[in-house]
């Protein structure tokens, strides 16, 4: 079995990436936490909504972790360039359990005679924040042991594994929240379900924790030369002379941004649909149901043999989708929809992840993913705030068709800027260096 050594599996593998243990613990390591953070991201949601009954509450969450992690990623890139990944990693997920540990404490209702009702959400948000300043540099950690795990001839298989393992955690995470939350209290007498949650949440941190043992050092491959400043723009210049790459990155920041619902499904699950939590935990993860039967069928059938093309596709569809989604008035038929979205979305997902991959040289990946996250990390976060702040302008249904709309004609502008890099193959763009 091919292991450390990077010994070149059978290329007609589906399986080729994950018989390498050093991926095997980077897959485990994300699944869980990714698991533990969707759960904790629908319940917030669904408990400031409860408690405020606030559209733009609602959209302040995103806000709240959008800042910091776009405010220093280039710094967390640049810092994750230069340190041994591991480490990182320890004290990033150390800071995750422990502002988790806060929101579930300040959460429970034995605590309601000690904090103010009034000074609920705002530590919340606090939170949030911590988790935002978290991720500024656990994307750039992540994208270097990902690297490092495999042999670069796999990144194209790795990724598809890599994106199904966040799809299939980003399916259980938000139903396991949303039955728990709306259960546990009826069956587990003296506790709420907001606290049985967060009891989920710390625990399957505390397994990420643990998992992050099993990874090889990772020691920096870059070594600074010249001051900070020059560093980070070296990467920002990296990506900006990259026409593939910038553009995109640039797709995926401007589709998401405008056309994500993900902020405002407690108003469907709450109002609209009148699904309750355990409604909005369906919902939450059909769409990643759909993302990851695409992303296994895209283990056998690539959609890199003309990636821009697909790309534009893709996003197309998820546009549609979310469109469609906005006018129905049927749960079933909403949850059609946004099992669609989540399937032509995965296909963005494996196109730009691994074009990131490919094209990213060993010792720029910390600084090349942080400006990633810069335009992708937090367009979901951003996305909520911007869904949350249109819905108290327009009204909920409103601001969900503007997206989509708004999403469809980005893609019509990328088309008509981009039409030379429509029939180009993977192979085409390596040659090129995608200055095409």
């Amino acid at each position: 079995m091919p292991d450390e050594g990077h010994s070149q599996p059978p290329k007609k593998d589906s399986f080729a990436a994950l018989r390498y243990k050093d991926f095997r613990a980077y897959i485990g390591m994300r699944f869980f936490f990714t698991f533990a953070y969707q759960m904790q991201t629908v319940v917030i949601g669904f408990y400031i909504y409860q408690l405020t009954h606030s559209t733009f509450k609602l959209g302040m969450l995103g806000l709240c972790e959008a800042i910091p992690a776009v405010g220093i990623a280039l710094y967390g890139g640049y810092i994750a360039d230069k340190s041994e990944k591991r480490k990182m990693l320890l004290l990033i997920y150390t800071g995750v359990f422990l502002s988790s540990l806060v929101m579930g404490v300040v959460t429970l209702s034995s605590m309601r005679q000690y904090i103010h009702a009034d000074w609920i959400v705002p530590i919340i948000y606090v939170m949030i924040f911590c988790n935002g300043v978290a991720r500024a540099f656990y994307g750039p950690a992540t994208f270097t042991v990902y690297a490092h795990s495999i042999p670069k001839e796999l990144y194209p298989n790795g990724s598809t594994w890599s994106s199904s393992s966040w799809q299939i955690a980003s399916i259980l995470g938000p139903a396991a929240g949303g039955l728990i939350y709306g259960f546990a209290g009826k069956f587990i007498p003296g506790i709420s379900g907001i606290t049985a949650t967060f009891v989920v949440i710390l625990f399957l941190i505390l397994v990420s924790l643990v998992l992050v043992y099993f990874l090889k050092k990772y020691p920096p491959v870059f070594k600074p030369k010249e001051n900070i400043w020059k560093s980070l723009a070296e990467g920002i210049h990296f990506v900006f002379k990259n026409k593939m790459m910038l553009g995109a990155m640039s797709l995926d920041l401007f589709s998401v941004f405008f056309g994500g619902v993900v902020a405002l499904l407690p108003v469907f699950a709450n109002e609209i649909l009148k699904v309750g939590p355990e409604g909005l935990g369906i919902m939450r993860a059909v769409g990643s149901a759909g993302a990851v039967i695409t992303m296994l069928a895209m283990s056998r059938f690539s959609p890199m043999n003309k990636p821009w093309r697909n790309l534009l596709i893709a996003v197309t569809g998820f546009g549609a989708s979310i469109i469609c989604f906005g006018l129905s008035r049927n749960f079933y038929l909403s949850l059609f929809f946004l099992f669609t979205e989540g399937a032509f979305d995965s296909v963005s997902v494996i196109i730009r992840g691994t074009i990131m991959q490919l094209l990213t040289p060993d010792e720029m990946r910390g600084r090349v993913s942080a400006v990633n996250s810069m335009f992708i990390g937090s367009s979901n976060e951003l996305g909520d705030f911007e869904s949350g702040t249109a819905a108290s302008i327009l009204g909920t249904v409103p601001a969900v068709l503007f997206g989509g709309c708004v999403t469809l004609t980005v893609v019509t502008v990328t088309y008509l800027k981009t039409k030379n890099l429509i029939p180009l193959s993977l192979e085409d763009i390596n040659r090129r260096d995608t200055a095409v």
